[in-house]
C-alpha cells in the first residue's frame, strides 16, 4: 500500500480549491471594469432595438463579435448595406490594435489549448490594460481566463437588458455613452503610473486625437487610430537601440 504524501494531522486540501479562489480572484478583479462595460453593453441593446433589429441580436453580436466600439460602427454600416470592403477596412483600422497587443499579453500563461483560444478571441482593451501591469503580471492562467470570461459576461448581460427594455428607454441617455470613455481614460492613467519612463506614446496618442479632431471629426475614431498607429511605426524603426548593461 502505497505511503501518503499528506502530513500527518493535516486535512487533505480538495484540488478544486484553488482554482475556485483563483475564478472568484477574476471576478473580483473584472468589477471595477464591469462597471464601465455593462453600461456599454445597455447602451448596444438600446441601439440594437430602436435600429429595427430582433431583440436577440443584441447579445449575440456581443457574444460573438465581443468587438466593443466596432459593434456600434457596424450596425448602421450593416443597416445601410455598406460594402464589404468599407466594413473590413474599418474592422482593420479600429481592431487592428489588438495585433500589438498580442505581443506583450501574457498569453503564455494561459494553459489549455481551449483556453488559450478564448483567451485570444476575448482579448480586449480592458483585459490587455489590466493584465500587462502591476500584479497581475503573477496571475495564473485560470485568473487570467476568469477575468476575461467575465468581462465577456459582462457586455453580453447588458446587452440582454438593453435590448429588452430599449423600447422603454430613450434612445440616447445622457452620460451613458461616457461610462466606456471613462474607463479607458482611468485604465490609461493607470497605464502611464506604471510606465512613468514611456511618456511619449501617451502624448502621441493626445496628438493623434487632437489632429483627427480637427481634420476629419466625422471619422475621428478611425483617423486617429490610423494616425497614432504610423507614429508608432516610425517611433519604433527610427529608434536607437538601448547600450547593453555591464
Amino acid at each position: 500500500m502505497p505511503i501518503s504524501s499528506v502530513p500527518v494531522g493535516s486535512t487533505p486540501r480538495p484540488a478544486s480549491a484553488r482554482p475556485r479562489s483563483e475564478v472568484f480572484a477574476g471576478f473580483k478583479d473584472s468589477v471595477p471594469v464591469g462597471l464601465g462595460l455593462f453600461p456599454m453593453g445597455l447602451a448596444f441593446g438600446i441601439l440594437i432595438t430602436h435600429s429595427g433589429l430582433p431583440w436577440w441580436s443584441a447579445p449575440m453580436f456581443s457574444a460573438v463579435m465581443y468587438t466593443g466600439t466596432l459593434e456600434f460602427l457596424l450596425i448602421p454600416m450593416l443597416l445601410a448595406a455598406a460594402p464589404l470592403v468599407t466594413i473590413a477596412l474599418t474592422t482593420l483600422l479600429v481592431n487592428g490594435r489588438h495585433a500589438f497587443y498580442a505581443l506583450s499579453f501574457p498569453l503564455h500563461r494561459v494553459q489549455g489549448r481551449w483556453a488559450r483560444l478564448y483567451s485570444t478571441f476575448a482579448l480586449s482593451d480592458e483585459a490587455y490594460a489590466v493584465t500587462t501591469g502591476g500584479q497581475a503580471r503573477t496571475w495564473s492562467s485560470v485568473r487570467i481566463v476568469s477575468f476575461q470570461a467575465f468581462n465577456h459576461a459582462y457586455c453580453v448581460a447588458g446587452a440582454l437588458v438593453g435590448a429588452l427594455v430599449g423600447s422603454l428607454i430613450p434612445p440616447r441617455i445622457t452620460g451613458l455613452d461616457f461610462a466606456m470613455t471613462a474607463l479607458l481614460v482611468v485604465l490609461a492613467l493607470d497605464a502611464i503610473r506604471e510606465r512613468r519612463h514611456d511618456l511619449p506614446t501617451p502624448i502621441l496618442a493626445l496628438l493623434a486625437a487632437l489632429i483627427a479632431r480637427m481634420v476629419t471629426p466625422g471619422q475621428m475614431l478611425l483617423t486617429a487610430f490610423g494616425l497614432f498607429t504610423t507614429a508608432l511605426l516610425i517611433r519604433h524603426f527610427t529608434a536607437r537601440p538601448e547600450p547593453a548593461r555591464a
